[in-house]
């Protein structure tokens, strides 16, 4: 998510995604100008279609080193500086640390507005529109290639489709994710489910919610949010999972006021006020619901698959109590990652600098962030789905190397993985939007007597008046 930067406020610490640059990101990301390194300077003539000359000398500032807290991911960081410097002797890697710049979107927004931001740094998927309006990133299709990043055939088109305006490309993924049902396997067991086999249609949710809530003691059996924008975000999520949408093709009109929109309110409505199943405590955000599944007082709720390592590594829970499906209805999946741009004006040799410590990092199976035999040496997460942008003969390589040296039961999410859903990218002025929607999803959430034709169209015109500008 999020030119608002929704999946900044929604991890306290790391969320983001299990690799271990990606867990750190989320939570320290830093902003520095541009390096004063004498090198040929911004604008100077270098071919772009080939890869960086290992005599180049530049200097890097780089957003999200881990910082000293995280002293695994930071052993690994220096590790890859050393191994990337055996290539490229005269590339000066200056790792920034800030914790907090990745959760705090003011400062997000006042980097670009100052163009004070690193010379190669971290956002969203969904931070390329706000990114180009403050002109900050360099377009760097012709620096992308076969020569400087060899698995590029291998890496989900729809991934790099979201870093592109124009057919222009303006980034590298760092990670990814899709959304699907994540479930307690201890109260599907003890409700008489089978946690291996996730409801896959939402009214198999509303069955199994209402036996996992029938087990007394507080327990909820499936769990939704509805404040901090989160409740919009997973409105647009279960329209999604029927084949619907909130924002229409032309991205100017909101589409949720259909007959989905009363499908997907009316189910909420009914579960919380008519089967009793989705607790008595609402008005719920990101956060809250990790913590009631880690507790056993949550049977389900939608979710991305790196959840799962936020709730082992921040909450004390253990990995073989988790396992996820697909999500519900399994027409569309709402999609989202987070990647690195490189900063506008910056010279041609350290965009090709850039690129190679991205590629060396971030994109080869095996090294940097997909070395997961080197993040089970550390002690660190191994198994969770995703990140998991490759295809073809590097989707097979990494899949395996992933198996091969999991600290998980990745069992668990054998029909997540064995059943992939169509991602679909958040809306236009997704925030915005999300905050209309939270209104609609407390509603439902907290008024019995709540008219959801009504609250549609309230939030129909709302949106349409957020869309009107753009």
């Amino acid at each position: 998510m999020r030119s608002a930067r929704l999946r900044r406020t929604r991890r306290p610490a790391a969320v983001a995604l299990v690799s271990a640059l990606a867990l750190t990101a989320l939570a320290a990301c830093g902003t520095s100008s541009s390096s004063d390194d004498g090198d040929a300077g911004a604008g100077a003539p270098s071919d772009p279609s080939k890869p960086l000359d290992p005599k180049t000398k530049v200097t890097l500032t780089i957003d999200c080193m881990p910082p000293s807290a995280k002293a695994a991911e930071l052993k690994e960081w220096k590790a890859d500086v050393a191994e990337f410097n055996k290539t490229y002797p005269n590339v000066t890697i200056e790792g920034r640390s800030t914790p907090g710049q990745c959760l705090e979107p003011p400062r997000f927004t006042a980097m670009l507005k100052a163009k004070s931001q690193p010379d190669v740094f971290y956002t969203y998927f969904t931070d390329l529109p706000q990114v180009l309006s403050e002109d900050g990133a360099a377009d760097i299709s012709a620096y992308v290639n076969p020569a400087s990043v060899p698995a590029l055939k291998d890496i989900d088109t729809d991934v790099l489709g979201s870093l592109k305006r124009d057919g222009k490309l303006y980034g590298l993924p760092t990670s990814n994710y899709t959304m699907g049902l994540l479930v307690n396997r201890k109260l599907f067991k003890d409700a008489g489910l089978d946690p291996d086999n996730p409801p896959r249609t939402w009214d198999e949710v509303r069955a199994a919610a209402k036996k996992i809530a029938g087990l007394g003691d507080g327990i909820a059996g499936f769990g939704e949010y509805s404040a901090g924008n989160t409740g919009g975000w997973h409105f647009t999520a279960q329209m999604y999972s029927l084949g619907g949408d909130v924002v229409d093709a032309s991205g100017k009109k909101a589409a949720f006021n259909d007959e989905l929109g009363r499908k997907v309110a009316r189910n909420l409505h009914a579960m919380r006020w008519e089967d009793d199943s989705m607790g008595k405590t609402q008005l719920l955000k990101w956060g809250d619901l990790q913590k009631q599944i880690a507790t056993d007082k949550l049977g389900m709720f939608l979710a991305a698959p790196d959840d799962i390592a936020y709730m082992v590594q921040q909450l004390g829970a253990t990995y073989g109590n988790f396992g996820m499906g697909p999500i519900p209805g399994g027409r569309n999946t709402l999609a989202g990652g987070n990647n690195y741009m490189v900063k506008k004006g910056i010279s041609g040799d350290k965009i090709k600098a850039a690129v190679a410590w991205l590629n060396f990092k971030n994109l080869t199976v095996g090294k940097g962030q997909f070395d997961w035999a080197r993040a089970k040496t550390d002690g660190l997460p191994v198994g969770v789905p995703q990140p998991n942008f490759w295809l073809n003969g590097s989707k097979a390589e990494d899949d395996a190397n992933r198996v091969r040296n999991a600290t998980m039961p990745v069992a668990n999410f054998k029909s997540f993985m064995d059943n992939p859903v169509a991602g679909k990218a958040e809306p236009p002025k997704a925030q915005e939007v999300y905050k209309v929607l939270d209104n609609v999803m407390s509603a439902l959430l907290t008024n019995k007597d709540a008219d959801i034709d009504k609250l549609l169209a309230t939030a129909e015109t709302q949106v349409n008046q957020v869309l009107s500008h753009q």
